[in-house]
């Protein structure tokens, strides 16, 4: 689907959805959306807009590297936004062909950033104040903007990880836990390109659009900064969370391993006098003794317990 937002020279404003017939050069300057297109749809990038090969093949190839390239006329923009699903984050591109007398907005996703900026344009008072660069600024800063809730949102999980509140076992922590790193390890591999893409137009010298508006993107860019640290705090935490479980698992481990050797050692003596006693030797000391079998077990039991003092003594058992 393709929607266009004209805006003439005295600020009136004119939306459509067909721009087969309409002569886009009579508005001041214009927005048009390519949202899901078709096929159809899809050539008009070439046969309405001249648009070059390269970029229109950019266009064509899913989750393109975010990034910026020059051409006559105007600049095509790469970038991501990035949703959860199911405990996954999803990313989808979004392209831009910016101008100073139109921008072009090219996607294969419904995006809400292009949503509630085109809703913003329609009804806004002071059209003047808008140009192809703010409409580029309004919808960069939805997007940057959508990605806060996702950090948070696993920012909270991990806290609610390292209570375990819920008592959860040991397992499903480690899964929750992977399952956050993992979300965490998508959004920055989506955050540092954007960010470095900001960088890159803030720090051009061809892009005179964006050094009009230079604190506006640099605003942007500071949020990018500021998500990009967050997420980098919370791989951190999560290297502590998975440390610390695991050095409690070793604990455990260890407690019951040497509880287990204690065990074991008191019953060793205990097990060779029965192994003596229990061979078929016609002859062995102490064998008719009327009283042999409670001095075996009196035997049996000052050899434990002298071992139980002494495993007590070296605080094996505290």
């Amino acid at each position: 689907m393709i929607k266009y937002i004209g805006v003439y020279e005295d600020n009136r404003i004119e939306v459509g959805e067909e721009i087969d017939e309409v002569n886009l050069n009579k508005f001041d300057w214009y927005w048009v959306d390519f949202n899901n297109p078709t096929a159809s749809e899809f050539q008009l990038l070439a046969s309405k807009f001249n648009f070059h090969p390269l970029a229109i093949e950019d266009c064509g190839i899913l989750l393109q590297r975010p990034k910026l390239d020059y051409y006559d006329g105007y600049d095509f923009y790469v970038t991501h936004t990035v949703r959860e699903t199911d405990r996954e984050i999803i990313k989808d591109e979004l392209d831009f062909f910016v101008s100073t007398d139109f921008i072009v907005t090219f996607h294969f996703e419904e995006l809400k950033e292009i949503t509630q900026v085109q809703r913003r344009l329609t009804t806004q008072a002071k059209v003047e104040e808008w140009d192809p660069y703010y409409v580029f600024y309004q919808v960069l800063d939805k997007l940057v903007d959508g990605y806060f809730p996702l950090v948070y949102t696993i920012e909270q999980n991990l806290d609610e990880i390292d209570d375990n509140s819920g008592e959860k076992s040991m397992d499903t922590l480690m899964d929750e836990l992977f399952d956050a790193r993992k979300m965490l390890m998508h959004i920055r591999q989506t955050i540092n390109p954007m960010r470095d893409l900001l960088y890159r137009m803030l720090n051009s010298q061809h892009l005179d659009g964006i050094r009009n508006r230079r604190e506006y993107f640099s605003d942007i860019y500071d949020h990018l900064l500021k998500v990009s640290e967050l997420v980098s705090s919370n791989r951190e935490i999560t290297t502590d969370i998975r440390n610390s479980y695991l050095s409690t698992t070793s604990h455990q481990s260890n407690e019951v391993m040497k509880v287990l050797t204690v065990i074991t050692t008191i019953f060793t003596p205990l097990t060779l006098l029965t192994g003596i006693y229990g061979m078929n030797f016609s002859y062995i000391p102490e064998l008719y003794h009327p009283y042999g079998y409670f001095i075996l077990l009196g035997v049996m039991a000052i050899i434990s317990a002298l071992l139980f003092a002494w495993f007590k003594k070296k605080g094996w058992l505290d």
